[in-house]
């Protein structure tokens, strides 16, 4: 594709930038889709990011995606923040309209998609999270939306496990415990969905999982892992094992960019598309 001054430029802020996977899957998107955009890394240190934001409106960007670790910081910088990102406590997505800069959030949404890909709805469901970071919030958020029965968060701290529970309170039914306590052991029996939010099992110690009483699921609670790297996690192998339907990570990473990209440019994502470069990179 030739890239000319009428090129609209979207791109990733983050620091340090290692290999990401979104330049690959949304060029690949804008393609196929025959629109004359292209997706740059962007590497910005913490220092430089107020000016890296001013940057954007300086250069017309028309959007971003944001990562670590500026996901909560950039949002005192932004003209406005979306009720998506509000929700989640962090922008992932920036969208340029004029001179404005709106945050937005599409973990939340992407990981619902995800699960609705494969064919799992989780309203009127029991899920359980393991972690109480970003990545939980965002899970419960997307849950939260999708009007889910009840959330039991386990951490190994039970006081982070009660802040993130209490982050949601009004909103639906959260409790945070110890994951190694009696209550936690109830939510697990009655789960229909647990998730691991947790980097244990992630790409190099890929040996870890979280601590999962099997013996307490039932033979219908869903598997998820938001770890992509590996495919499949030690987790996720152990609920093949066992007969539970698993799910990975890659499909809530495909999905977050498909809402991406239907923000910064009105149109459907090509899907197909994106997951075939995501996979051919996933598997380098």
């Amino acid at each position: 594709m030739m890239i000319t001054a009428k090129t609209q430029k979207v791109g990733l802020l983050g620091w340090p930038l290692g290999h990401s996977l979104s330049p690959v899957m949304q060029n690949a998107a804008f393609a196929a889709s025959n629109l004359d955009y292209v997706y740059l890394p962007l590497p910005t240190p913490p220092e430089l990011l107020p000016q890296a934001v001013q940057g954007l409106k300086a250069l017309g960007f028309a959007g971003v995606n944001v990562t670590i670790p500026h996901k909560v910081a950039i949002m005192e910088y932004l003209d406005e923040i979306d009720s998506s990102a509000k929700s989640v406590g962090a922008v992932n997505t920036i969208l340029c309209q004029g001179d404005r800069l709106i945050g937005h959030n599409t973990d939340a949404g992407g990981y619902i998609r995800s699960l609705k890909q494969v064919g799992i709805s989780v309203t009127g469901r029991s899920a359980v999270i393991f972690g109480a970071g970003g990545a939980a919030r965002a899970v419960i958020a997307g849950f939260a939306a999708a009007h889910v029965a009840a959330i039991t968060v386990g951490a190994r701290d039970k006081n982070k496990a009660e802040h993130m529970a209490h982050l949601f309170d009004g909103t639906i039914p959260v409790s945070g415990v110890c994951w190694d306590s009696d209550e936690f052991a109830a939510a697990l029996s009655n789960a229909d969905i647990v998730v691991n939010a947790t980097p244990l099992g992630m790409y190099p110690s890929t040996v870890n999982q979280p601590p999962v009483r099997w013996d307490l699921l039932q033979q219908s609670a869903v598997i998820s892992d938001l770890i992509y790297n590996p495919l499949i996690t030690g987790f996720m192998a152990e609920g093949i094992r066992r007969g539970h339907i698993v799910v990975g990570g890659e499909g809530m990473l495909l999905e977050q960019g498909a809402l991406a990209f239907e923000l910064w440019t009105g149109r459907k994502a090509p899907a197909s598309v994106m997951r075939q470069a995501l996979m051919r990179e996933l598997k380098r």
